[in-house]
């Protein structure tokens, strides 16, 4: 082997371990974001299962509001953003 070859491989040997060492960062990146992607798949997947026990409590509680006509539980729904309108008790049936 000449001088000028040997030079030339021991270039392209320590590109190789240049690239292979960037490749290990990026690898160790990758797996930072997909596990930070896992924990809010996890905790999107909690709340859509949450929202329809958050319904129906929601609608347990405007339910006993309207029937007992508790005033402070009305209070504490429309501060939530839950308005409540009971139908009128002398309300008459469509005329057919």
């Amino acid at each position: 082997m000449t001088k000028t070859s040997k030079i030339i491989l021991t270039g392209l040997s320590v590109l190789v371990l240049l690239l292979v060492l960037v490749n290990i960062f990026i690898g160790i990146g990758n797996q930072s974001l997909q596990a930070e992607v896992s924990e809010r798949q996890q905790l999107i997947s909690q709340t859509m299962q949450l929202e329809a026990l958050n319904r129906q409590l929601i609608n347990v509680l405007a339910n006993l509001a309207l029937k007992t006509n508790d005033q402070a539980l009305m209070g504490v729904l429309a501060a939530a953003g839950i308005n409540l309108q009971a139908a009128p008790q002398d309300a008459k049936p469509p005329a057919k």
